[in-house]
């Protein structure tokens, strides 16, 4: 590990300031952070501290309905506030659906924002990587490509987007509030995550010293409490990473759906959420007809970035319409912790 400076911010203006400095990087749990610079993969000159920082610890309904989500709540604290767990139930699902309770317990909503990906490519040093040294190579390309990307992928990169709670954050139209020298704004978190293109080391709209401060779901987002689930994909049940994942959320009305989002993790390097799909379900009859329509518009221009990853296609699609089909059934009194687990009843989040 690398010899870094230290600073512990009093105030948002201050650790904005202070991580404006070229080589800064804020820290808060560290749960991926610190990994990335005991492997040499992330080496900051200088660490600000802000988990002493006031007012982004807390969940706050808000008059006008929605909900704001402080930068620093845990992920633990978060899968099983009441408020949470009963308004955006599959905020909590996805929650528990990831990491350890362990991890859960120490990780914070602006830093599961804010992972860098998995990619075995991206963590080993002696892997050319566009990532970490523009210009470098990708040589996930060629590679293993079991875990990479079939959406928005480029010829500098194929990595994914490790995060779970982002899946239901994207699919219910969330946005990020940030701190930065000029002051404060909110970006739809669509448009948050970069896709690679030609710069993949470019993974957010953060400026230099920009800070998350909070995330706020929207007020119409409470509208699909009743049938919304994530539904997670992985190698084994505990503690991996999505191959996929899907956010399925409805209105029912009348035997119709009213309204729905939609969206995909462990495809790309962001959240992928297609507008044509939920489109395709309005007003339709909610059947298996339907939600395969939806899942082949949310995966519409999908393509290998490799050899070993041409199944993840199909398993999107039928990930979406299982997805679909659970949240037409109805959101469950608990929101399981580990979905298929004989356990899962003791850990989950109570959402009635």
């Amino acid at each position: 590990m690398n010899l870094f400076a230290y600073t512990r911010a009093a105030s948002i203006a201050e650790a904005v300031t202070a991580a404006a400095e070229p080589g800064a990087a804020y820290l808060a749990a560290g749960t991926n952070l610190l990994d990335l610079m005991k492997g040499g993969i992330a080496t900051p000159s200088r660490l600000v501290d802000i988990t002493r920082l006031p007012g982004l610890d807390a969940v706050e309904p808000q008059p006008d309905g929605s909900t704001r989500i402080g930068a620093l709540v845990r992920n633990s604290d978060l899968a099983r506030n009441a408020h949470v767990a009963k308004t955006y139930p599959m905020v909590a699902e996805a929650l528990l659906a990831g990491a350890s309770a362990q991890l859960r317990n120490a990780a914070t909503t602006a830093g599961n924002l804010l992972q860098r990906t998995r990619c075995a490519y991206f963590y080993d040093p002696a892997s050319p990587c566009n990532k970490r040294e523009p210009g470098a190579g990708c040589q996930a390309i060629g590679g293993a490509t079991r875990i990479h990307a079939v959406l928005g992928w480029s010829e500098h990169c194929i990595a994914t987007h490790p995060s779970d709670l982002c899946v239901p954050l994207a699919a219910l139209g969330a946005q990020v509030e940030i701190a930065e020298a000029g002051g404060r704004r909110t970006v739809p978190i669509g448009d948050f995550h970069r896709l690679p293109s030609d710069h993949p080391e470019r993974e957010t709209v953060l400026e230099p010293g920009a800070l998350v401060t909070a995330v706020i779901l929207p007020p119409e987002a409470a509208a699909f409490s009743g049938h919304a689930r994530y539904l997670k994909v992985r190698d084994r049940t505990s503690y991996a990473f999505a191959t996929v994942s899907a956010a399925a959320a409805l209105t029912l009305e009348n035997g119709r759906i009213g309204a729905a989002r939609l969206a995909l993790g462990g495809v790309a390097l962001k959240p992928w959420r297609v507008a044509e799909a939920e489109d395709a379900l309005t007003g339709a009859t909610p059947d298996a007809e339907a939600f395969s329509k939806a899942a082949a518009a949310l995966v519409a221009g999908a393509k290998p970035s490799g050899p070993e990853n041409a199944f993840k296609i199909e398993l999107a699609r039928r990930t979406v319409v299982r997805a679909l089909t659970l949240a037409q059934a109805g959101t469950p009194a608990r929101m399981p912790a580990l979905p298929a687990s004989p356990f899962s009843h003791a850990a989950g989040a109570l959402h009635a």
